[in-house]
């Protein structure tokens, strides 16, 4: 009986072939990547979040199942329990009676997000909370987990926002009280330097118009407190100093001396 060697071609068309088939023929499956925050702080008697995010290669479906558990403070990762399930935009509440009526969805799988608000955290709420998605074909990778712990007020970080803003408004009043400050020393000095200057325009005026020389002081107030010459004198005066407030009020002075 003679043997036919088979056509090398021929074998290597065959496994392509059958490659494709392969290929084409099953849905590759991918695992999908979760992520949530390694810990959270929550108030006690305060509502919290569990925050969980997820990436998959499929589009989100109609099937794609969110599942939480829960691990108590010291346990063993093999005691988890399921505590709470949302698939068909429909949320399940999970066997333990401590959580019941306290988990609740606040996720959105079109957005990646897979997170659950838990109400009324309580201290024996501590532990480990995992969260879980699948997304057929994808399936649920490493589950991410989240390490809760209830705490009074006092524990949690201070906000700093508050003395943040207090600072920011203090400087910002001590510069409007600084500026008004400088604005009134600045006029109360141009105010007696215009007083000033009336004042010495008025003595080199007297002197000027005494005939021969200097004038007793006595012999000039008579003049300008006499009946004909005082309004002539003052108006003369006011035109010098340019009716300044300082002059004005040397005027009335010089009036109130008259007799």
């Amino acid at each position: 009986m003679e043997l036919r060697r088979t056509n090398p071609a021929c074998n290597c068309v065959l496994l392509c072939g059958i490659t494709l088939c392969l290929i084409f023929g099953i849905n590759l499956t991918f695992a999908i990547e979760l992520y949530a925050p390694a810990e959270v702080l929550v108030e006690n008697g305060t509502t919290g979040i569990l925050k969980c995010s997820f990436k998959s290669r499929e589009v989100i479906s109609s099937a794609a199942t969110v599942i939480w558990s829960f691990s108590p403070a010291g346990s063993d990762a093999g005691s988890a329990v399921s505590i709470f399930y949302y698939t068909s935009a429909n949320h399940y509440p999970g066997s333990v009676a401590q959580f019941k009526d306290r988990v609740k969805w606040a996720g959105d799988l079109n957005k990646k997000d897979a997170s659950v608000h838990l109400i009324e955290a309580q201290f024996n709420d501590n532990g480990t909370y995992s969260c879980a998605v699948i997304n057929p074909p994808d399936i649920s990778g490493t589950a991410a987990q989240t390490q809760l712990k209830v705490v009074i007020k006092e524990s949690l970080p201070q906000d700093n926002t508050a003395v943040v803003v207090a600072a920011v408004c203090g400087a910002v009043i001590g510069l409007i009280l600084i500026s008004v400050v400088t604005c009134l020393i600045i006029k109360r000095h141009q105010t007696t330097h215009e007083y000033e200057g009336c004042t010495s325009v008025e003595s080199v005026s007297s002197n000027a118009t005494r005939p021969g020389g200097k004038k007793p002081e006595s012999s000039l107030e008579g003049s300008r407190c006499s009946s004909h010459s005082t309004p002539v004198q003052n108006q003369a005066l006011s035109e010098e100093c340019g009716l300044s407030r300082g002059c004005k009020a040397l005027i009335v002075h010089q009036r109130s001396q008259c007799p």
